[in-house]
């Protein structure tokens, strides 16, 4: 059985989790590090989510990501690379980490050279909900119903967020741009 997909009420306590998290991210990216950003639900005031800590890394060159998977590795984060052959493949140049936490996922690590879609992406995502709580709450009804209907499968319940998140991206990048 994979991963129990489970939206719960937003909790004030993931920004301190957030915290700790880059706190130990910043030492282990240091050489190259440039921010750290709280990005994903957990980062949206009063959004239902996931349990799960998502969090941006903008270094300055990911050409030798790779130096730093046994640090990461002894923070208790595995490495995916870029994921590219998944089943719903990941971002060519957006480097993922996963770490669980007493058996259950509670870490995601992107990490993106400077200038990558993705940084602008996922922090345009992000202040868009912030900005439009009718827009946040629709999606925590979105997630709360699919995580129902998709309990055991992670990749069904991707997809069924699918259309939102796409058409919600479109609007934060023209929100943000504007």
């Amino acid at each position: 059985m994979g991963r129990i997909i489970e939206v719960v009420d937003y909790d004030p306590n993931w920004i301190k989790a957030f915290e700790d998290e880059a706190s130990a991210l910043t030492n282990v990216f240091a050489p190259r590090l440039l921010e750290i950003h709280h990005v994903g639900s957990t980062s949206v005031p009063n959004l239902a989510a996931k349990p799960i800590i998502d969090i941006l890394v903008i270094l300055d060159d990911t050409s030798d990501i790779d130096r730093f998977s046994p640090a990461m590795e002894r923070l208790g984060y595995r490495v995916r690379g870029e994921c590219l052959d998944a089943e719903i493949p990941g971002t060519p140049g957006r480097f993922y980490f996963t770490k669980d936490t007493n058996g259950v996922r509670s870490h995601h690590a992107h990490v993106c050279a400077k200038g990558h879609q993705e940084i602008f992406d996922k922090l345009a995502f992000r202040d868009y909900l912030r900005a439009n709580p009718d827009v946040a709450t629709a999606y925590a009804e979105l997630k709360r119903r699919e995580s129902l209907a998709h309990r055991f499968d992670n990749i069904g319940y991707m997809r069924a967020k699918d259309h939102f998140v796409k058409s919600t991206l479109a609007d934060a990048r023209n929100w943000n741009e504007s």
